[in-house]
């Protein structure tokens, strides 16, 4: 999560709001980075989670990232966990939560992903740095 924090920050300094993910192999290598960069490229589906799956599955020549993990500093959004979903992701882990847009999983037992496995969730990871960074961002934006 640490690896996430550090992109959380960069997208920070570039004005944008601080997400940072990173893409984890079955051996624990980091195969993908990505922060928010939505301002940047002016596209809404520019998520740190998005870029870092991208990167992932290039890396790997492959979009079906089975066995890896994903390590985002907030809790993903629908849009997020559908791609996180579709990529076959062995599970997810996020720092603080979204009330207002994160995916609100509140499950007690796995997310089913299909027949064949689940997809592992741990929230709440380094959840205190990640919440702290975030208000301090939009606090900077509702002064402006």
């Amino acid at each position: 999560m640490e690896k996430a924090l550090i992109l959380a920050q960069r997208a920070f300094d570039a004005d944008e709001v601080p997400v940072g993910a990173i893409v984890v192999n079955s051996q624990g290598k980091i195969i993908g980075r990505g922060r928010n960069k939505v301002e940047e490229r002016h596209t809404q589906i520019a998520h740190a989670e998005c870029n870092a799956i991208a990167q992932a599955g290039k890396k790997v020549g492959d979009w079906r990232l089975e066995g890896c993990w994903i390590y985002v500093t907030l809790e993903p959004c629908s849009l997020c966990m559908h791609l996180i979903l579709m990529s076959r992701l062995k599970g997810v882990v996020f720092g603080a939560s979204s009330p207002l847009f994160g995916f609100r999983l509140g499950l007690q037992e796995p997310l089913s992903l299909d027949k064949k496995g689940n997809l592992m969730v741990i929230p709440n990871i380094s959840a205190p740095r990640a919440a702290t960074l975030l208000k301090t961002f939009f606090k900077h934006k509702r002064k402006a």
